[in-house]
């Protein structure tokens, strides 16, 4: 059995990510979505907040379980059993930053790959940093994010 760990912040989850969720839940057997705290983002929704939407995003797939973890990406990928790491890429200044994390993995453990899929075009220039200060300044973010995550952020944005 394939399983791929896909791991971010996700804060939000985005239009791009499920892209990528949806694309890689017919290439893999099974998807871990690995939710976690970045030391140079302060997030705006807390972890289980992000992982409740992403549940709710996913929950059609089958194949794909969301987690929330702390520590290196490695030691979860090894805790589930895996030895690939998925991740989207949007446009090149995104595959500099995460070819370096994949030689950084593969550094922490030579038996980790990492699978880059490309997300549609559609997406490319969608980040969830560009979705929240868009809804901060009252803007339209209907095509970025789905409509539960548009709700979750005016209530988190209201507060």
């Amino acid at each position: 059995m394939k399983t791929a760990v896909y791991p971010g912040t996700f804060d939000p989850v985005t239009l791009g990510h499920i892209d990528v969720i949806k694309r890689a839940s017919k290439m893999f057997d099974k998807i871990v979505i690995g939710i976690t705290t970045h030391s140079d983002k302060k997030a705006l929704f807390s972890l289980e907040e992000r992982k409740s939407l992403v549940e709710k995003e996913v929950k059609d797939l089958k194949n794909v379980s969301v987690e929330t973890f702390s520590g290196l990406l490695v030691d979860f990928v090894k805790q589930k059993n895996t030895k690939i790491i998925l991740r989207g890429l949007r446009e090149l200044s995104d595959f500099e930053f995460e070819f370096q994390q994949a030689v950084v993995n593969r550094k922490l453990d030579s038996d980790i790959d990492t699978v880059f899929i490309m997300t549609d075009a559609r997406y490319f220039y969608v980040s969830s940093s560009m979705v929240k200060e868009i809804a901060l300044l009252g803007g339209n973010i209907e095509k970025f994010v789905s409509k539960g995550v548009q709700t979750a952020l005016k209530r988190k944005l209201a507060k």
